[in-house]
């Protein structure tokens, strides 16, 4: 899709959170009522005939979309966290990012099998984060599963897609 008015209000971010990465900001995204709108409208059109049920955001980008479109989708949204922050019995998923180790986790009820689900993160780049997140999913064996990130990261070292079984439903809006 890669939105002109998207393109140009992300911010890059050289050498963080370490040197040698590169940062896309979403934040600037976030700011701006006008790329809200325009995300928020783009993934309603991907979302509204597939029957969403919950959508999943990530910590803690993941929230601010994830939760716009669960309420224009009449879906549920369920909060996948890091440990420790979340009430009630969940279950946990540790996985390996570029810069370290960490664990998501989401409530023991948040999904049952009727649900159709979709997943939200702002950014796909190794997948790690995203790929725990869609196997904590699955432990609830949903009915189906979307993914969906707001930007994805491709070229060396950046093959957060292949992670993904080939039947896996994947959308972006962005890819650099």
């Amino acid at each position: 899709m890669n939105n002109l008015t998207l393109m140009e209000n992300l911010r890059n971010i050289p050498n963080f959170p370490i040197p040698g990465i590169q940062f896309k900001d979403v934040t600037t995204l976030f700011k701006s009522p006008k790329c809200m709108k325009i995300m928020l409208n783009e993934l309603y059109e991907i979302y509204k005939d597939k029957g969403i049920t919950k959508v999943v955001g990530i910590e803690s980008r993941g929230f601010i979309l994830g939760a716009a479109l669960a309420v224009k989708l009449g879906a549920g949204f369920v909060m996948c966290r890091k440990p420790g922050k979340l009430p009630a019995e969940t279950l946990k998923e540790s996985y390996m990012k570029e810069y370290g180790k960490d664990t998501i986790e989401i409530h023991k009820d948040a999904i049952d099998t009727k649900d159709v689900v979709l997943i939200h993160e702002d950014q796909l780049d190794t997948g790690g984060s995203m790929k725990s997140a869609y196997n904590l999913v699955k432990k609830f064996n949903p009915a189906h599963i979307y993914i969906n990130f707001i930007i994805e990261l491709t070229g060396e070292g950046l093959n957060g897609r292949e992670i993904f079984d080939d039947d896996t439903k994947i959308s972006t809006l962005i890819r650099i």
